[in-house]
């Protein structure tokens, strides 16, 4: 069983490397039938990490790409999760996009969004605002003399 270990890393790098490591697999023939185990840690207060918490609201998020099973139910293990791929996830571009409209939820200006984002790069947020304006998911909405972006 394909096995990856997030201890230690903050939310950023396990989803990047999370992210590359269940698309390599899903990319395998024959592997996407595998669970992959992803090994979290429980948080040193034993009432559950940030990985964890963060790891497990993020797979719920895309049901049509995978299934999953927390490591309580399956041998009372909390420092770990049971991935059932299905297909592959979005790349940390769609990952990128995602944040922005879900930080969007409250207008607010582009100088705001490249601030709150700025570890991606301008251009790439920058990017995928305009990619969120095509889809019909982010509009421009005039407040003031700033222009501030507001989720559809």
């Amino acid at each position: 069983m394909p096995t990856i270990d997030l201890h230690g890393k903050t939310w950023t790098e396990a989803q990047a490397e999370f992210l590359d490591f269940y698309n390599r697999t899903v990319a395998v023939p024959g592997r996407a039938t595998q669970p992959v185990d992803v090994v979290h840690g429980y948080g040193s207060t034993g009432s559950g990490g940030v990985l964890r918490r963060r790891l497990r609201a993020f797979l719920v998020r895309y049901p049509q790409c995978l299934e999953f099973k927390p490591g309580e139910d399956i041998d009372n293990n909390p420092g770990h999760t049971l991935v059932f791929p299905l297909k592959r996830l979005p790349d940390t571009g769609g990952l990128l996009a995602e944040q922005i409209w879900e930080y969007c939820d409250n207008p607010r200006t582009i100088g705001k969004i490249t601030g709150r984002f700025r570890r991606f790069g301008d251009p790439q947020v920058k990017q995928a605002v305009r990619t969120l304006q095509r889809q019909g998911r982010l509009a421009p909405v005039g407040r003031g003399r700033l222009k501030e972006y507001a989720s559809v």
